[in-house]
Parts: C-alpha cells; sequence; structure tokens
C-alpha cells in the first residue's frame, strides 16, 4: 500500500486502483476540535484540485480538496455522525472517502512520508 501526500494535508493511501483520501495529523493538529465534516457524493467524478469537502472546526472552515482525480465510490459517514473521529484518529478511522482512480500518474507528484514530514518541518 502506497501512501502520498498533498501541500494541502491530505493523505492518499493507494490499494490497486481504489485510493483512501483523509487529513493528515498535521492538518487537524492545526484545525483543533473538529465539529463539522461534509462529504462528497458517492458518484461524484472529481479532478485533481477540485474540492470535495469541507471540515469545520472551532478555529476555522477548510476545503478538502481531490488529491488524484477520480470516482467517489464510498464516503465515511462516522466522521459526519462524529465529527471527533478526525482528531482522534487521521489516519485511520477518520478518512473520509475513496476513490477509483482515473489517472494514476498524479501520484507521482505526491510526496512521500520523508518529504511531506520535511515539507511540515518547514512550516513551523
Amino acid at each position: 500500500m502506497t501512501v502520498r501526500y498533498t501541500n494541502d494535508h491530505e493523505w492518499v493511501s493507494v490499494n490497486g486502483d481504489i485510493a483512501t483520501v483523509g487529513i493528515t495529523v498535521y492538518a487537524q493538529s492545526q484545525l483543533g476540535d473538529i465539529v463539522f465534516v461534509e462529504l462528497p457524493a458517492v458518484g461524484a467524478e472529481l479532478s485533481k484540485g477540485e474540492e470535495a469537502g469541507v471540515v469545520e472546526s472551532v478555529k476555522a472552515a477548510s476545503e478538502v480538496y481531490m488529491p488524484i482525480s477520480g470516482k467517489i465510490v464510498e464516503t465515511n459517514g462516522a466522521i459526519e455522525d462524529e465529527p471527533t473521529t478526525v482528531n482522534l484518529d487521521p489516519a485511520s478511522d477518520g478518512w473520509f472517502f475513496k476513490i477509483k482512480l482515473s489517472n494514476p500518474s498524479e501520484l507521482v507528484d505526491m510526496m512521500d512520508d520523508d518529504a511531506y514530514k520535511s515539507y511540515i518541518a518547514e512550516l513551523d
């Protein structure tokens, strides 16, 4: 399983032609206590960079962008019911949605774990 990261602090875990997407530990820590999550509609076909959802915290609201082009095949309704799950476990139970990839070559431009760690170190 390959995990990649965006400059907008989304993570993508790829297994075959399905990618699971969420926000990073860094992103949720910057947002603070998450109180609301809006997810995309299953079946929506979105391109890389398009807005796919919204996450709101006690501090701010932030868009969740499509890290890679594809069709939404599943969403994590549990985080709509319990948004704090994103704070507690953003890299696992707090995932947002799953995508059937339409252009896997877009993964090449994303950061691996080491590159992302360096990226966020420069932000602090």
